[in-house]
């Protein structure tokens, strides 16, 4: 593994913060978390503060994509690497450490234009998880979940995931193109033992800053059943019917958030034992299930 070694958090930008009150507390079931910005919403899964944090903005949008790492030492590490690809990262000042929880950190543009922190020192929550349906998520040492994010140039941003932060590559799902423009793949990274805490998506009409999906797990599909039943009766717009995933194994729905983005909420990830794994390429995102509605 290299010093990356979670998907820390997601900070979004939201043009209606009331609709995502009711999406992410009343439907979804997520905690609700404290934090210094007053006019955020802090969703809680685990002992972190919050894991997304969604902010009052003029446009719905991705504002931060945050990597963990170890300590200080890692994080210069990390720092170097990225200033050998040629980028420019910049130190967040101790006010935008504080307001983001955490001892130190650096912020740059990731190939394919997703605004990227890496950081260190998260501070916990010690306080009793209160989720509205007393629902529980498999976070902790595996992060967040995961996060698709749409690139232009795939191949460059493949290689600087890889070789630049150390992703480790996690197979890969070959997309319809037209010939002259050879084969084209999503890709999915992993950085810890859930199958991928990343994916990349060459997705041409979708700009960055932008997300595809966040994905979050519940630790019994009980949870996840019970989710959909509540965004059913909320009248949220399915992405995709419950179904499970060939590579991840993941039994999960996608769910239109207030953002236009996707939440996949899912449960029974699949761990990777990396001494053993290989990557492979799934030639069906699904065993089942998985019926896509993109209107």
């Amino acid at each position: 593994m290299g010093d990356i070694r979670a998907l820390g958090y997601v900070r979004v930008r939201a043009t209606d913060m009331e609709a995502w009150r009711a999406f992410a507390f009343d439907t979804i079931g997520f905690a609700e978390g404290q934090g210094p910005e007053e006019e955020a919403l802090y969703l809680r899964l685990d002992e972190r503060p919050a894991r997304i944090v969604v902010l009052p903005g003029e446009e719905d949008r991705v504002e931060a994509v945050g990597w963990e790492v170890r300590d200080h030492l890692a994080l210069r590490r990390v720092q170097a690497a990225v200033e050998s690809a040629g980028l420019t990262p910049k130190a967040l000042t101790a006010e935008e450490a504080d307001v983001r929880r955490v001892e130190a950190g650096f912020a740059f543009e990731a190939p394919g234009g997703t605004p990227t922190e890496v950081f260190h020192g998260p501070a916990l929550d010690h306080t009793p998880l209160a989720t509205r349906y007393g629902g529980r998520f498999v976070a902790g040492e595996l992060g967040l979940g995961h996060v698709v994010v749409p690139v232009a140039d795939l191949a460059g941003a493949y290689d600087f995931y890889a070789e630049t932060l150390g992703f480790l590559p996690r197979g890969g799902f070959r997309l319809p193109a037209p010939p002259e423009y050879g084969p084209m793949r999503i890709r999915f990274m992993g950085v810890n033992p859930r199958h991928h805490s990343l994916a990349i998506m060459p997705t041409p009409d979708l700009k960055a800053p932008a997300l595809v999906h966040i994905m979050v797990e519940f630790d019994t599909l009980d949870q996840v059943g019970q989710a959909l039943d509540r965004v059913g009766k909320a009248g949220y717009h399915l992405s995709s019917t419950l179904g499970r995933h060939t590579n991840d194994k993941m039994v999960s729905f996608y769910v239109r958030t207030p953002g236009g983005w996707d939440l996949e909420v899912g449960s029974d990830g699949l761990c990777v034992d990396e001494a053993h794994y290989s990557a492979e390429e799934i030639t069906a995102d699904s065993y089942w299930g998985h019926t896509w509605d993109f209107s």
